[in-house]
């Protein structure tokens, strides 16, 4: 499954995934459904949907 990623946080922040999990409920609230993942390659908490809109 493709998917695109919508914004990306510092995996070292100090709130953690905190800010990515606020920004994923923007995303949310406008009705695009989206999860949070983390990317250990680039040590970045990832919100992401997929290209199709599906979860």
């Amino acid at each position: 499954m493709a998917r695109k990623v919508l914004a990306s946080t510092q995996a070292g922040h100090p709130r953690g995934s905190w800010p990515a999990e606020e920004q994923a409920q923007q995303f949310r609230d406008q009705g695009i459904p989206v999860t949070v993942v983390m990317d250990p390659d680039s040590d970045r908490f990832l919100v992401v949907a997929a290209e199709d809109g599906k979860r």
